[in-house]
């Protein structure tokens, strides 16, 4: 299977550029994606154009991957409806850093490679690039009915913000990244999402009107969520791909929780197991909905691949805590950050530790601290064997609490029926 068909099973193809496939057919290609930094990380919304690099790396072609330094100082006005803020250089030289350290764990940058990746700035040609050297080397070459014809342009236009000359200009810039790494980096395709069909289209016509050379491209489906909302944002925000912004295991989660729709289109897009490895899965899933089969194994894939097997295997084991059968044991192996990012979101209570050091009754701690709104209730639902602390169920009414059972010297993991949890601190 070649690098374009892979792409059009997997859902990851949307426009084309006449010639494309061909070219990709008749040698080894070096294509580009540029990434916006926003932002020090990279979030799920990324993984898209970045799993394009890898496939593309996959099939043999070099990827490079274009950090905008310059543009980002700019800002993309694509069907954004108002500007964006503008960065400032040293903001600008940290995002670039995490970036570029994100990508470096998908690409293989190995030089040995014929087909290395590599990661450009387009700072590093625009720094000294004038502002009227640009306009009469570069701006001359596009009409302004040109610009003024794309989607991302028109919607800004009929808006009510309108667009500023610096976010017009924008779609020139971006062309020009191109143009320069088709003369300097022998680039023959650019790939984005498909709101960057545009922008991308201007660089292939500055190619061809600026040297006469003939350029490629194609761009991918952005992604959605079946009920409307917007992909890789939970109501927490975005999903990030840095674990000290997303832990692994709230982007194992993120992924867990897919429905069966999305996730029957997203086991395609983010893994790379094989379509008959995909059709089985589905068919064992249909079989047996009820146990996830497909999003346990969308969201293991995509987890091991951006964060490596050992926070994977931290995830399930955090999933078990919460979801499933899990001892004690496993309970008290988590340090105190594992154990908080389990439990984000869990209702914290405070407590004074010197009640456990005196010894508390289990009703009384219970319903003291607001667990159960009385004491009736806290004693009825121990009695049924509905309450457990630290995954061990509390075996009768005179039970007593003390700082024995505190986790990392500090925690009591308290869990009311089968869903409802409670951290309770000790301080």
């Amino acid at each position: 299977m070649n690098f374009i068909e892979e792409l059009r099973w997997r859902g990851m193809l949307q426009d084309i550029k006449p010639g494309t496939e061909e070219q990709l057919a008749k040698e080894m290609t070096a294509a580009y994606i540029g990434f916006d930094p926003t932002a020090d990380s990279l979030h799920v919304g990324s993984l898209v154009p970045i799993l394009l690099l890898m496939h593309l790396q996959k099939a043999g072609h070099k990827p490079f991957a274009l950090i905008g330094g310059a543009t980002g100082m700019v800002g993309d006005p694509s069907f954004k409806s108002e500007e964006r803020k503008m960065l400032d250089l040293d903001t600008l030289r940290h995002n670039l850093a995490g970036i570029r350290a994100q990508l470096e764990r998908f690409l293989n940058f190995d030089p040995a490679l014929p087909n290395a990746a590599e990661i450009v700035n387009n700072y590093d040609w625009f720094k000294d690039f004038t502002f009227l050297d640009f306009i009469r080397e570069v701006g001359k070459h596009i009409t302004v009915n040109y610009m003024m014809s794309k989607d991302s342009v028109r919607k800004r236009l009929e808006g009510d913000t309108g667009i500023s000359f610096t976010e017009f200009t924008y779609q020139l810039i971006q062309g020009y990244d191109f143009y320069w790494l088709y003369n300097n980096r022998n680039c023959k395709l650019q790939m984005g999402g498909s709101d960057q069909w545009g922008n991308i289209t201007t660089g292939t016509e500055l190619i061809r009107r600026m040297g006469g050379g003939e350029a490629f491209a194609f761009t991918c489906p952005l992604m959605t969520k079946s009920d409307g909302g917007k992909f890789g944002k939970t109501e927490k925000g975005n999903i990030w791909l840095d674990p000290a912004k997303t832990s692994p295991y709230q982007f194992y989660q993120f992924w867990r929780n897919a429905t069966d729709e999305d996730a029957l289109k997203w086991i395609r897009i983010f893994t790379f197991l094989t379509p008959e490895e995909i059709e089985a899965l589905i068919t064992e899933h249909q079989q047996a909905p009820h146990l996830w089969l497909l999003q346990k194994r969308l969201a293991e894939s995509i987890t091991r691949l951006v964060h490596g097997d050992e926070e994977y295997a931290f995830a399930i084991k955090a999933s078990e805590i919460l979801f499933g059968n899990s001892t004690t044991d496993v309970l008290q192996q988590l340090n105190e950050k594992q154990l908080l990012e389990v439990m984000e979101g869990v209702p914290n209570i405070d407590v004074a530790r010197t009640s456990l050091e005196e010894g508390a009754n289990i009703v009384n701690f219970l319903a003291d601290n607001g667990i159960f709104p009385s004491r009736g209730e806290a004693r009825k639902m121990v009695q049924n064997g509905g309450v457990s602390v630290n995954k061990i169920k509390v075996s009768g009414l005179e039970t007593t609490l003390g700082t024995d059972h505190l986790l990392n010297s500090r925690y009591l993991l308290v869990q009311k029926g089968k869903r409802d949890y409670f951290l309770v601190r000790a301080v």
